[in-house]
Parts: structure tokens; C-alpha cells; sequence
């Protein structure tokens, strides 16, 4: 199955496991579902989808979550300024092929 990849191995994404507590909030706002839920406790499974929006860390009230905002989120936005089609984007889609541009 593909899979969305935004700057491959450069996420800035932490999660301090022992901070949380398994309320689950990252799973809910993370819109490229980034994290699953084992052991009540939440973990990263897809780290390189994560688009560094932050919307994780801003909402755990436990602080268990880093992330520093904006790199793959700067990224689409200036693409989409300079008119850039999806074929031009910085993400790939990666398959069990190889790696094919597109978002």
C-alpha cells in the first residue's frame, strides 16, 4: 500500500512514551494518522507522513509530545505559491517499488 512521506527521515517528532498517559488526543487531531494506541500509551507508527503541524503537541496535556512546526507544512505551502503542480510537490509516495513523486 502506498504511503504519504513529507521529507523523508527529517521529522522533528518526539514522543516521550513515559509521559503518557493514553488519552489518545494525538490520534485524534493528528490529521495523517502518525499514531496508534498499544499498551494505553500512544506510539509513532508513521513518522515520516507527519507533516509537522503541531497539532499533537499543542493539544497533549501531558507534554509527552515535541515537534518543531512548520517544515513539512512551509514546504506545501510554498509549492502551492509558485504554482508548483502535486507532480512537483516534496512528498513522495512510496510503495513497495521504490518511490514515485506525488501527494
Amino acid at each position: 500500500m502506498a504511503e504519504l512521506v513529507y521529507l523523508k527521515d527529517v521529522v522533528t517528532l518526539e514522543l516521550d512514551v513515559e509521559l503518557c498517559n493514553g488519552c489518545a488526543v494525538c490520534l485524534e487531531v493528528c490529521p495523517h494518522a502518525v499514531f496508534s494506541l498499544r499498551d494505553k500509551r500512544s506510539r509513532i507508527e508513521r513518522r515520516d507522513a507527519c507533516m509537522e503541524c503541531g497539532a499533537c503537541a499543542r493539544n497533549c496535556e501531558q507534554g509527552a509530545l515535541r515537534v518543531k512546526s512548520g517544515v513539512g507544512c512551509a514546504a506545501a505551502v510554498i509549492n502551492a505559491a509558485l504554482g508548483r503542480s502535486a507532480a512537483d510537490c516534496c512528498c513522495v509516495i512510496e510503495d513497495e517499488t521504490g518511490t514515485e513523486p506525488g501527494c
